[in-house]
């Protein structure tokens, strides 16, 4: 037994949304009963990667008596370079530097005068903190709510997955979403929108964006189709054509 920091879990607070026990990569808390339980002392790292999953606060650091950090009950991810955390990464997975296999792009692509492949944006801005509630370009549109880091991550972002819909972005760990929350629901209130998408990271951060929205959907009082879109940080698409009802 050493002093560290370990997670604690308020199992009044605790809903057994499973959120947390999603985020955590080391395993070591689950779902017991209906609520989430740090089954494991050992597999915690105590650096709290599930806090920010927690729709309850049920979550805090706490510096206690705890078993010796031993590793992870499932499969590590594959090693990356530098092994390290990098200064500020505050030990959140989606914060890990990892090297990623660059293809370099076709000759012509690089010219700044090409235009091989047209831009699909059709509505300006796009940042959730910038657009307005209300606009032309909402009435009868696929609205597709993008996570900042997607478009850089999957290569067909213009062509397969921005085509025909309006957009807006915003990053569930860095913006206020409370009050994302509240504007995305005025939006879907008063503009006929047809169906929401959204395009979310891997990463466990990220799925907060997928929360965000179907709070925002249920605010609103409609019941509109959403599509959950998940990508990973290669570029693929790992979740495709998850649809929900708000």
């Amino acid at each position: 037994m050493t002093i560290r920091k370990i997670v604690q879990i308020d199992a009044e607070r605790c809903d057994g949304c499973g959120l947390c026990v999603q985020g955590c990569h080391e395993g070591a808390s689950a779902i017991v009963d209906g609520k989430a339980k740090l089954v494991s002392e050992s597999y915690c790292d105590g650096l709290g990667a599930c806090l920010p999953e927690c729709p309850q606060d049920a979550i805090t650091i706490v510096e206690r008596e705890a078993e010796a950090f031993g590793g992870t009950a499932i499969a590590p991810s594959p090693p990356v370079a530098p092994s390290a955390p990098a200064p500020g990464a505050g030990g959140c997975p989606g914060a890990r530097p990892r090297m990623l296999p660059r293809v370099s792009p076709a000759p012509e692509t690089r010219d700044r005068g090409a235009s091989a492949m047209p831009s699909a944006l059709g509505n300006w801005p796009v940042q959730l903190h910038l657009v307005p509630v209300e606009a032309p370009y909402y009435r009868g549109a696929t609205l597709l709510i993008a996570a900042d880091c997607v478009a850089f991550a999957y290569p067909a972002f213009h062509r397969k997955m921005l085509a025909g819909r309006t957009l807006i972005i915003g990053c569930p760990k860095l913006d206020d979403t409370a009050a994302y929350t509240d504007k995305l629901a005025s939006i879907l209130r008063l503009n006929e929108v047809r169906a929401v998408e959204v395009a979310f990271m891997e990463v466990p951060c990220c799925h907060a964006l997928c929360r965000l929205v179907t709070q925002a959907l249920g605010a609103s009082g409609k019941e509109i189709p959403l599509e959950l879109i998940e990508v990973g940080i290669q570029g693929e698409i790992i979740r495709p054509q998850t649809r929900e009802t708000a």
